[in-house]
């Protein structure tokens, strides 16, 4: 991959996925497979657009528009689109990358693409917001379908854009179909699709507490320090909270919010932050409020992982590389048990290491870290749900989303753990290593289902 531009993100994203495959015994077992990660390395196809809007000045902008359709081997491509200035071909490419790892983990068919522009909708009106997202779809209509590339939400893409999205899809192509998810629940969503990434990471985390603990123990009692403030973060504090762990921290771009007594951040507080997070205003407009500001301290320009004191459980829910190796030492030190990544590749690669290090030196006494692609893979799961929903015409309660949701995230930990014990035998008293699990689980089902349809041999 010399003769390309770098790529710091999707490189990142590579070398993680790669290391944990050559460092098994899956390679040994099964040397054909190196050829099969060459292959799965590159996108199937990726798709460049500009995106030509007009502000309420009259004014005529532009933007950079993307899908990169990473792999269709498991089923359509499955993937969110971004709106973020910070979105370019590398972090898509990353998280596309990512994508079709985890769908593979969900066990559904689903492939794996991601897509998004560099498209900053903080501070637009909702007609600016809908222009953009209009012109983004009239291009993007010719690429996609219910059986081709099912996009859905991510960074800067909730319900409104989806409806616009979809809604312009409809006019240009002139038929209903499943080709979004994250949809408004009246026009074909799924029940508990905007809790799913929170929930499904709480209920991953759950099985790992059981398993550490020989089913002794659970959320109850926990104390655990949670980043990010948007919906992943939000619903997985409040499904730690309905669990009785007691949540100390949320954050956004602009620093962290601590709790400072022992009832921690509660659901009310929560309800404040999402309609803050609605109206997309920063969690600096709780910090000079006179309702709020004596139950939590503001620490501006950081992440919370320094601040909370001893905690049980870290659950990163923001961006990409927000735990960086130093603060994966000081949660080690403050006696973090479980780090699970609610965000895509949210702990840098030396943090990674940290944990794992930790987690061979201190046997069972060590921190258990769980990568995005398994622990955050509720989302795109019920996303999956959503589009069975679709093409069957049919709407299931919430109650039997989530217990398909449950059942599919046990499965993935389940898939994660006994691969771990299959490829990267643990030492006596050793957790396995739910990353590599998680790697080599995943490739394997993307890498046999391409063999068999011929694209490598």
């Amino acid at each position: 991959m010399s003769n390309l531009p770098s790529e710091p993100e999707f490189e990142q994203a590579y070398k993680e996925l790669a290391s944990t495959l050559e460092n098994s015994s899956l390679f040994e077992k099964n040397p054909e497979y190196k050829k099969a990660l060459q292959i799965a390395a590159i996108p199937e196809r990726v798709i460049q657009f500009r995106v030509v809007w007009e502000n309420d000045k009259g004014e005529v902008q532009v933007n950079r528009g993307f899908r990169v359709q990473y792999n269709s081997a498991l089923g359509p491509y499955k993937g969110g689109l971004r709106l973020h200035p910070t979105v370019n071909l590398s972090v898509l490419k990353f998280l596309g990358f990512e994508q079709v790892f985890k769908n593979a983990l969900t066990g559904l068919n689903m492939g794996g693409g991601k897509g998004g522009a560099d498209f900053d909708p903080k501070g637009k009106s909702d007609n600016e917001i809908r222009r953009f997202c209009v012109s983004f779809m009239r291009e993007l209509n010719k690429h996609i379908g219910a059986d081709t590339d099912v996009p859905a939400g991510d960074i800067g893409v909730g319900g409104r854009e989806v409806g616009y999205l979809f809604g312009t899809y409809r006019a240009e192509k002139n038929k209903w179909e499943g080709v979004l998810t994250g949809k408004g629940g009246s026009w074909g969503g799924s029940l508990i699709r905007p809790e799913a990434t929170g929930y499904g990471l709480v209920y991953y985390v759950q099985h790992m507490i059981q398993y550490a603990s020989g089913g002794k123990e659970s959320f109850a009692g926990k104390r655990v320090t949670i980043s990010g403030s948007g919906n992943v973060a939000q619903y997985a504090a409040l499904k730690v909270i309905e669990l009785g762990g007691t949540v100390v921290s949320l954050s956004d771009s602009k620093g962290a919010l601590i709790a400072t007594d022992e009832k921690g951040i509660t659901p009310e507080l929560i309800d404040v932050i999402a309609d803050l997070k609605l109206q997309r205003k920063q969690l600096t407009e709780l910090a000079s409020s006179s309702e709020y500001g004596n139950k939590f301290k503001w620490i501006e320009g950081a992440r919370p992982w320094k601040h909370c004191g001893n905690v049980d459980v870290a659950l990163p829910s923001a961006t990409q590389n927000e735990v960086s190796g130093d603060e994966a030492e000081a949660l080690i030190a403050a006696g973090t048990k479980f780090v699970a990544e609610g965000s895509n590749m949210g702990c840098t690669q030396e943090a990674i290491d940290i944990f794992e290090k930790t987690r061979k030196e201190k046997k069972n006494q060590a921190v258990w870290y769980a990568p995005g692609k398994a622990a955050n893979a509720g989302g795109v799961a019920v996303s999956g749900l959503e589009m069975a929903q679709n093409s069957q015409r049919i709407k299931w309660t919430s109650e039997e989303v989530d217990q398909k949701l449950k059942d599919i995230m046990k499965n993935c930990f389940e898939n994660g753990l006994e691969t771990a014990k299959e490829y990267v035998t643990p030492a006596e008293g050793e957790f396995p290593s739910l990353v590599a699990g998680s790697n080599i689980a995943g490739f394997k089902k993307v890498a046999a289902a391409m063999h068999d349809q011929g694209d490598w041999w």
